[in-house]
């Protein structure tokens, strides 16, 4: 690839998506474009971004973004955030918003919903807690196909047996041939919008609880910091943020602070206590 295609195409990811690509990850835009290019019709990785370049708002760039971004996904991933929803937030949850009998959780980044939906397992188990409660759980990516293969909730038997108990599987999974699908009303449970973590949140409302895991880690210090001062906005007074184990505030941003409650779990820090610290 031609250094100029190279500048472009990073410097392009990096405005619309907020990816950064580095000379060491070349092998990345290959094994992800490539497959793109020959869909699209293309002789080669170069001739489609050569169009691009000519043209930065022709439609391929959406097709760009989506090939290049990450989405790895997996039910109840690392267990601990969901150990603590079930087990501390849920329930000073329902202590603290017994007024309204709604909270809001958004799960950013979602990637193809098995975050979401493991929320939304974790909530139906709780269901004789929640009679007359409105729980809301708004799961957004970036990507529309990822999106609409999430809403889908088809999922195959290796991705079924990544971190999904084998009871859960059966309760709320029918088979559909080799691959399993959520039961209606679990999917149900779930909104799901197209979102770019660069563009201000305001749009999706304000949460109690947000999940953002394993997504900074894309991103360089300058995008981390403006995510995250988008993120505080929308976040209520007492409200949780969740980012992944390998992920940190630190040196970012002061308007988070971590909690005791668990790694990777994060307050207001000039807000009251937060529902993690019943």
């Amino acid at each position: 690839m031609p250094s100029g295609y190279f500048d472009f195409i990073r410097d392009f990811l990096k405005e619309h998506s907020g990816l950064v690509v580095t000379p060491d990850k070349m092998y990345l835009l290959e094994t992800r474009l490539n497959p793109l290019a020959r869909k699209l019709g293309y002789s080669s990785i170069d001739e489609m971004i050569g169009v691009l370049q000519n043209n930065p708002n022709d439609p391929i760039g959406i097709d760009v973004s989506e090939a290049m971004n990450t989405h790895e996904s997996l039910f109840f991933r690392d267990n601990a955030p969901f150990e603590l929803f079930k087990t501390t937030l849920l329930p000073e949850l329902l202590k603290r918003r017994a007024d309204k009998r709604k909270f809001r959780v958004w799960c950013a980044a979602c990637s193809s919903g098995q975050e979401p939906y493991s929320l939304a397992m974790v909530l139906d188990e709780l269901s004789g807690k929640l009679g007359g409660w409105r729980p809301e759980i708004v799961a957004t990516d970036i990507s529309k196909s990822v999106l609409q293969r999430a809403a889908n909730g088809l999922y195959s038997q290796f991705e079924v047996q990544r971190g999904l108990p084998v009871q859960l599987l059966v309760k709320y999974f029918t088979q559909k041939d080799e691959n399993w699908r959520l039961n209606d009303n679990i999917r149900n449970m779930i909104t799901f919008r197209e979102f770019n973590l660069l563009d201000d949140p305001k749009v999706l409302g304000t949460f109690d609880i947000i999940m953002c895991r394993n997504v900074l880690i894309y991103f360089d210090i300058a995008t981390k910091s403006r995510v995250l001062g988008s993120i505080s906005r929308v976040l209520a007074d007492d409200g949780v943020l969740f980012l992944g184990s390998a992920e940190s505030t630190m040196g970012l941003t002061e308007e988070f602070w971590p909690v005791k409650a668990g790694r990777g779990v994060y307050k207001h820090t000039n807000g009251p206590a937060s529902i993690a610290e019943p």
